[in-house]
């Protein structure tokens, strides 16, 4: 069995959405750990969900970086452990140091929810693995999802392969038109160097089940249960 925790910041709330995506998913149990009693030993994985962190004060994530939570999602990750950030998840993922880049105003300054594409670029993480260069269609709901790093850090995500997710047209091309709010070179989703830690903007909890509009997600979430053999520790360390 799978153990997943589920990190609840004051003013997240997708928790439970992702509560309910895994409770779909064979072999993987769930819990919902609030911010101040985090202690992920006995977890597989952890996931960072989104919402609006301390309200988005200072800037998306920013004050959420100095939780315990994430404190100990540091030497989680340090460990080898998976870990995912969805939308605000991303956001703090990127304040923390955890993640290169930042996520600015959407370029339209606008808040876009919507339904797009993303073409995942990478197999390389354990949240990704046998789905490379496969289009998914997934929700976006966010007001700060411009990711932006300099030409040097964009360069190097691009030669490691730490590109994850970017954005498409439904047949897999990253048109500026497909580009929902201004990231650089469409990049919706990123990697650290190691692979076990991955941000992305959209929202696969949300797409899980045929009656929520697609099952994309699922596709994404249920890599978790087969990436790790068993042993609590990835095996794409």
């Amino acid at each position: 069995m799978t153990r997943v925790a589920l990190l609840r910041y004051p003013g997240t709330w997708s928790e439970r959405d992702f509560e309910h995506a895994f409770s779909l998913i064979p072999d993987v149990e769930t819990k919902i750990v609030w911010h101040e009693d985090a202690d992920l030993r006995g977890f597989d994985a952890a996931i960072i969900p989104g919402g609006f962190s301390y309200g988005d004060y200072l800037r998306a994530g920013a004050i959420a970086k100095i939780s315990p939570a994430t404190k100990e999602l540091r030497r989680f990750a340090a460990e080898g452990k998976p870990v995912l950030g969805s939308c605000n998840g991303f956001q703090i993922l990127c304040e923390a140091g955890l993640l290169p880049g930042a996520l600015l105003r959407n370029a339209s300054l606008e808040y876009r929810c919507d339904w797009i594409h993303i073409r995942v670029e990478s197999d390389r993480t354990p949240w990704t693995a046998g789905l490379a260069r496969q289009v998914l269609r997934m929700p976006i709901g966010h007001g700060e999802g411009c990711y932006v790093a300099d030409a040097d850090t964009i360069a190097e995500l691009e030669a490691n392969g730490q590109v994850v997710f970017r954005y498409t047209d439904e047949r897999g091309a990253a048109t500026l038109d497909a580009n929902p709010n201004g990231s650089t070179a469409n990049i919706a989703g990123v990697s650290n160097a190691e692979g076990n830690v991955v941000g992305l903007m959209p929202h696969p909890e949300r797409c899980v089940e045929a009656l929520l509009g697609g099952t994309d997600g699922y596709r994404v979430l249920a890599n978790i249960a087969h990436a790790l053999a068993g042993t609590g520790r990835a095996i794409f360390k």
